[in-house]
């Protein structure tokens, strides 16, 4: 079992505290951390739990700029084993019965030259690293598992009290805690939901040939196939599927299951073999009305929900860790109040717009392509193969995929804090 031995059951003072121990809390309470910002980290699910393969066996698209952000807090090297670079990205239009269209889009990661567009690691692999993370940081405790009983947000500050009795005083309260945030929610912030008629299912394949670092998305009818390179000549399956024939895919036995994956996955890679369960998760859209309350902010899941046809959930995630992590070190240093309202609202002008761009965008993208109109079947074809030829469009396009465009916060330039 990872986790800080805490046998103390003493009250904690600390400048943060964090609800929700996923990669998003995780990752704001070590950079924080490293910088001198104390914290404090509440959890429901304990540290164990968190690395069972059981719990979560997905793997995630680990962005160029989210990499530097582990990179630049230490977490590199204990991540480098579990880490598949992706070299090339290709995307094509097609059809369960008919394949991949001739016509595609292509994106090789030497045309930018900083880099690979990211890489895939399996999330057990993160939650292990960043939890070790902790272990070293003396100013940093997570709190696992436990609840909060109470809450209360003043002028003055933060007070919690847990379910074990102990009590936190903080000067700043980050939502932390995933899409159905109890914090948000807690707080009155509203939001904007659609559930698409979608499910996500996950698995992983291992295959006879070498992925070679290349990712591939095929949009189908019924939503986008992703087959994202990982270590060891695997791939991680991100299919996306609608709701009345997913229960009945994920209710095959192996052999068939991985029948459907092959008509899909096609021969590219030779014969596939299913390697771990399968996990599946509805879809959805969702802002939060604001990011913002009394000594409040919301980051992750518990501000924003995209849908994966870009594989940027999870990196919008650690944009809003760097941005939030970076203001809360200047004004710490500056002797400031990290909890003021000043700071709150520089933060959620610098996210809001990143993230509300990509959530429409990713809804757009889903729109456009999960159909089988002919017309627009050409007209999406034509569409990818034309922007292959617009150098400016495609550079544009590979920089935000490796989500190093805009207003850059300095963990993601990999610089320190």
């Amino acid at each position: 079992m990872t986790t800080k031995n805490i046998s103390s059951k003493a009250d904690i003072d600390a400048d943060v505290l964090i609800v929700g121990g996923g990669f998003v809390g995780l990752t704001l309470g070590i950079a924080l951390a490293n910088a001198g910002v104390s914290g404090a980290i509440v959890d429901r699910v304990s540290p164990a739990v968190q690395q069972d393969s059981l719990y979560d066996g997905r793997a995630s698209a680990v962005a160029l700029g989210s990499w530097r952000i582990f990179d630049t807090i230490g977490l590199g090297p204990s991540l480098q084993d579990d880490a598949q670079p992706i070299l090339d990205i290709r995307v094509a239009d097609g059809s369960v019965s008919d394949g991949a269209s001739p016509l595609f889009l292509h994106f090789d990661h030497s045309e930018i030259g900083e880099g690979p567009f990211g890489y895939m690691i399996e999330n057990r692999a993160m939650r292990r690293a960043l939890l070790d993370a902790t272990l070293s940081l003396a100013n940093l405790q997570v709190l696992a598992p436990n609840t909060i009983e109470k809450l209360t947000r003043d002028a003055s500050g933060v007070n919690v009290a847990l379910d074990d009795g102990r009590r936190i005083s903080a000067r700043l309260l980050v939502a932390a805690d995933g899409r159905r945030s109890a914090i948000r929610a807690g707080a009155g912030i509203e939001i904007r939901e659609t559930q698409y008629a979608q499910t996500a299912i996950v698995a992983t394949v291992r295959h006879e040939r070498s992925h070679e670092g290349i990712a591939v998305e095929q949009f189908l009818p019924s939503g986008p196939f992703a087959m994202l390179p990982m270590t060891d000549n695997r791939s991680n399956i991100v299919w996306t599927e609608m709701h009345e024939r997913a229960d009945g895919y994920l209710a095959l036995s192996d052999t068939d299951f991985k029948d459907e994956l092959g008509r899909r996955f096609g021969d590219w890679l030779g014969s596939i073999e299913l390697e771990g369960p399968r996990f599946s998760y509805p879809l959805g859209l969702m802002q939060a009305e604001c990011y913002t309350a009394r000594r409040l902010v919301l980051a992750g899941d518990a501000a924003h929900v995209i849908h994966p046809i870009a594989g940027q959930g999870l990196n919008l995630g650690l944009r809003d860790v760097a941005a939030l992590a970076e203001i809360v070190v200047d004004s710490y240093r500056l002797g400031l109040d990290v909890g003021d309202s000043p700071m709150l609202g520089r933060y959620e002008r610098w996210r809001r717009f990143d993230n509300t761009v990509l959530a429409y965008a990713t809804d757009g993208l889903n729109n456009l392509f999960s159909n089988n109109i002919g017309p627009l079947r050409v007209l999406r074809d034509v569409g990818l193969a034309t922007v292959g030829t617009l150098p400016p469009v495609r550079r544009l396009l590979m920089r935000q995929a490796m989500g190093i465009f805009g207003k850059l916060p300095r963990l993601v330039r990999g610089e320190p804090l």
